[in-house]
């Protein structure tokens, strides 16, 4: 059997104060957000979808919606297996360059990035979500198209793992901007190709000159 799941990062959220939110509840799509969650209902709009998958946060909800109104013959399935990665600095703001990381008990968290020491082992998010695309692809049948709202890290190492790359990376590097989509095309429930677009680039907000690191985001 062959199928496509497409992994859809959600739009930007309305985050004034910079706050780690992870699966905080609260946090929804702003202005910007929206409009890449219209522009990703027009980009789906035509395609032959036939199944349809969410995380449960607000975002990805509010992502989801004008996709699923451009399918209204589908139900979507709210799935907690394709959540954000729980993160200890859930609820954090950094700081401008990063300060409140030097505090001794935020530094202690960082002492393994392998894992990693401060979230949700690596591993265990590609074991839920590799669960939740091939219950996907069973669900869009034969040479069907599902879809999935979801999050940057979860789609980015379960790409990397589709791949047969390292967890480890750096996330400044992730190829998964706002509201992007990585689409897996599977037989028989494996993996044979990655496929990569940005149906909103020209609406994500261009990257500050200097970035940080950041665990968790």
């Amino acid at each position: 059997m062959q199928s496509v799941v497409h992994l859809v990062r959600h739009g930007k959220v309305h985050n004034p104060d910079g706050i780690l939110y992870g699966r905080l509840p609260g946090y929804g799509l702003g202005e910007v957000g929206q409009a890449m969650a219209q522009r990703l209902g027009e980009y789906f709009a035509d395609v032959p979808l036939t199944h349809l998958r969410c995380s449960p946060l607000q975002r990805a909800q509010e992502t989801m919606a004008p996709i699923a109104a451009n399918h209204p013959e589908l139900e979507v399935v709210t799935d907690e297996r394709v959540i954000e990665a729980a993160n200890y600095f859930e609820g954090s703001n950094f700081g401008r360059y990063n300060e409140k990381l030097l505090i001794p008990k935020n530094l202690w968290q960082l002492r393994n990035p392998l894992k990693p020491s401060w979230g949700e082992p690596y591993t265990s998010i590609v074991a839920r979500v590799r669960l939740a695309i091939g219950d996907a692809a069973q669900a869009a049948g034969d040479d069907g198209q599902a879809l999935i709202v979801m999050h940057e890290l979860p789609i980015w190492i379960s790409r990397l793992a589709a791949e047969g790359r390292s967890l480890v990376h750096d996330p400044r590097k992730r190829e998964c901007r706002l509201a992007s989509v990585t689409s897996f095309t599977l037989i028989d429930g494996r993996v044979v190709a990655v496929d990569y677009a940005e149906p909103a680039a020209d609406l994500v907000p261009p990257k500050a000159s200097r970035v940080l690191f950041r665990p968790g985001s």
